[in-house]
């Protein structure tokens, strides 16, 4: 077959970051004991800036990056475990989600030594937030049609479009704008550059969008007329396509693709109990192996991370089949574990199902629609 074939080769994991498990779980339990959280289902969509705070001092954000820019210098395997215990755990975290997962990261593969110097330190201290700026109104998963631009004036650039769905710009300091800083050609990928703007500049406006729970956490960003100076552009003018897909790894490959629900499923096992109907039993198996099965997949592209190569098909499939999991968990509760409208059942289990119900609609969209994902990896394969 032509194309490339996908590669999920198994990835144990190494005695140092068992070790690391252990720590974070302890930190995060007796976290939970003192009152500071509650577990939640998309826990790294509610922020804690005290808590972020307490992670970062222990050295848990920017776990890999090096030391010199206030990183761990630890491997991405045990970044892998300190991600899955907090997902766990339902912990609060989307304070430092984005900077720690992605825009670190895309600051050490193409940002320069003053870009690096300035920001990365800052994010490891729990103290600089970021949001990602990608899609746009009317433009769905088509990241190719943007129109957001940027021209140069006066040794810098102006900023005008606008950005949507934009997850905690409300309670960021910067974003990373994908924008056009040549017309479009024949190429649509070609001429796209990526601008770390400071969310507080001049001519930034944040509108909320509330989602099915009432909650804002979206968010629309408009530029008008934003001056960006020139040491703010990340990586090459023109290269930002090349750029920011290899930054969607980062975002796709994740425990987050199908961790999201784990804490309700870790209590609708609790609720049904040691002794379950055959039939129950079949079904809460059936998850069980999809999620172990997720794990291991997860697993081997962070190992493929960790050895520099780029596992952008297999990070895509993790995400594809991940968010397709995290909608069956709340409708499998739904259906094996119901409970009376006016919330009798034993906490924290109906106001989990609850949360995951009205928030499932939104994970086989975020992040890249799995439809879109599928075209990619068939592409990948030579199958289109």
């Amino acid at each position: 077959m032509a194309g490339l074939d996908l590669e999920f080769a198994a990835q144990p994991l190494p005695p140092e970051a068992e070790a690391l498990r252990a720590e974070v779980r302890a930190f995060l339990a007796q976290e939970r004991e003192a009152g500071a959280f509650e577990p939640t289902c998309d826990c790294w969509l509610h922020h804690d800036v005290e808590l972020t705070r307490r992670i970062a001092q222990r050295g848990w954000i920017g776990l890999t990056w090096p030391e010199r820019y206030g990183g761990g210098g630890r491997s991405i395997l045990e970044r892998f475990v300190v991600t899955e215990e907090l997902l766990a755990a339902g912990a609060p975290v989307g304070a430092h989600w984005v900077a720690d997962r992605q825009s670190g990261p895309l600051f050490l593969k193409f940002g320069t030594e003053e870009q690096k110097r300035f920001f990365l330190p800052r994010i490891t201290r729990g103290e600089c937030f970021f949001a990602i700026g990608l899609s746009e109104p009317g433009s769905g998963s088509d990241l190719a049609s943007v129109r957001t631009r940027a021209v140069r004036a006066d040794g810098s650039w102006r900023l005008n479009g606008t950005k949507i769905w934009s997850s905690g710009a409300h309670r960021a300091h910067y974003m990373i704008v994908l924008c056009r800083t040549e017309p479009q050609g024949e190429d649509r990928h070609a001429g796209m550059s990526q601008l770390a703007v400071d969310l507080s500049a001049p001519g930034v406006t944040i509108r909320p969008i509330y989602n099915l729970a009432g909650e804002h956490h979206f968010n629309e960003v408009v530029f008008e007329d934003v001056e960006v100076p020139d040491e703010r552009v990340i990586g090459e003018v023109g290269a930002g396509w090349q750029q920011v897909t290899s930054e969607l790894a980062f975002e796709r490959s994740g425990p987050e693709r199908y961790m999201s629900i784990y804490p309700l499923f870790v209590e609708l096992l609790r609720r049904i109990g040691p002794d379950p109907e055959a039939a129950t039993a079949s079904e809460l198996g059936r998850l069980a192996a999809r999620l172990f099965t997720l794990r291991q997949m997860s697993l081997s592209v962070n190992g493929r991370l960790q050895a520099g190569l780029s596992p952008d098909l297999e990070a895509a499939l993790v995400k594809d089949v991940g968010t397709r999991f995290e909608r069956d968990v709340p409708e499998a509760a739904r259906m094996l574990a119901p409970f009376d409208a006016d919330g009798r059942a034993e906490a924290p289990f109906p106001s989990l199902l609850a949360d995951a119900l009205l928030h499932a609609p939104s994970f086989t969209l975020r992040g890249g629609t799995n439809e879109i994902l599928r075209g990619l990896i068939a592409r990948g394969l030579g199958l289109r």
